[in-house]
């Protein structure tokens, strides 16, 4: 049955368990678990994480996978330091992503998401190949252990993502949609690219936003139902494709106006689904 949660980061201790908490105590029933350094990946934490989840009744829905090295959410350097595509990086983020794998392991998650980055549209240029091989392997380890790998939505086309989820090849590859992203990288609109690729989506990120209005920086992101997604729409979609994973929200801000916002989208989701059947 899909539950409505958000993303919860695992920076340290006591943040996370008053986040967890927090999640709890407005109404949410589950969550992605978004850890971006490997330090973390380590027996205790996964203690103090499995501990934290059963004692508040909270699932956690899938491990969100970071990695380590610079990264710049836009359009001029974005496609040279963001996920593996970039060569400087790919080797360590692979190992870190392996690392991630088996840390999703110990706490029961099959599913695993990240951002590639910007993968490019020409399937015989060096970084699409490249990318695909480092993928494969990854994705051909954590297909023995009966764990999916999971591409973020975002910074590449929805035809390119199909593409490399066919050029990869293995059984086990899906799709963390987020409703947002396609907009404020200007890539796609949110409901068209369900006809694309919506087989694969096995996870979301409910957010809304505006296409970009400059070449160098992304669009804005704004409170549900105030941007270009068409939730409504959306969630309609979802459920005509079978859908039947969890909806995040994701708010990119903080403090109250954050628990505000994704409480607001709780109470949006609420009024929708059950027109649905979801």
């Amino acid at each position: 049955m899909s539950g409505i949660g958000t993303i919860i980061h695992f920076r340290d201790e006591e943040s996370f368990v008053a986040s967890v908490k927090k999640a709890k105590e407005i109404g949410l029933s589950c969550f992605q678990l978004a850890i971006w350094n490997y330090k973390f990946f380590e027996d205790k934490y996964a203690e103090i994480i499995k501990k934290t989840a059963d004692e508040e009744d909270m699932r956690i829905s899938a491990l969100w996978a970071g990695w380590t090295g610079p990264c710049e959410w836009n359009f001029s350097f974005g496609p040279s330091t963001i996920g593996l595509v970039p060569p400087a990086y790919r080797h360590e983020r692979l190992r870190q992503l392996f690392m991630a794998s088996d840390f999703a392991e110990k706490l029961g998650i099959r599913d695993i998401v990240t951002h590639v980055g910007f993968i490019p549209e020409n399937p015989d240029s060096e970084e699409f190949t490249g990318t695909v091989g480092a993928l494969r392997n990854l994705c051909k380890a954590m297909e023995k252990k009966g764990q999916n790998f999971l591409f973020e939505t975002g910074q590449e086309t929805p035809v390119t993502m199909l593409r490399t989820i066919q050029a990869i090849g293995t059984q086990n590859l899906g799709i963390n949609f987020d409703t947002a992203n396609l907009i404020l990288y200007g890539k796609a609109n949110t409901l068209d690219a369900l006809d694309v690729f919506g087989q694969y989506v096995r996870n979301t990120h409910i957010k809304d936003g505006l296409y970009p209005t400059d070449g160098m920086h992304l669009g804005k992101e704004t409170p549900l139902g105030e941007g270009k997604a068409n939730i409504p729409a959306v969630l309609a979609k979802l459920k005509e494709l079978g859908y039947e994973g969890d909806f995040i929200i994701e708010r990119e801000i903080s403090g109250d106006k954050q628990i505000a916002d994704v409480i607001m989208a709780k109470e949006m989701l609420e009024g929708i689904m059950p027109e649905l059947k979801i």
